[in-house]
């Protein structure tokens, strides 16, 4: 895993309450999944599932702090609902 001055987190989206909204867990901005802006954060990286192209991760960077973020949980709805 390569260093970096950034702190990288991981957020579990299963374990959160609401639409989707959370804070950053270093800076407490809050991040949107409705803010298309890219005032509050962008996004870094996206991770598909190559099966059935189903998203499994994406790391945002959050503009406030330079914190990474690794939100993950997103499969857990998928195979719920099979």
């Amino acid at each position: 895993m390569k260093q970096s001055h950034r702190l990288e987190y991981v957020v579990d989206l299963t374990k959160i309450e609401g639409a989707g909204d959370f804070p950053c867990p270093r800076c407490g901005v809050v991040i949107s999944p409705e803010d298309d802006s890219e005032s509050v954060y962008s996004i870094l990286e996206t991770k598909v599932r190559d099966v059935d192209e189903c998203l499994e991760e994406l790391l945002v960077l959050c503009h406030k702090c330079g914190s990474k973020i690794r939100l993950t949980g997103f499969l857990s709805s998928v195979s719920e609902g099979k």
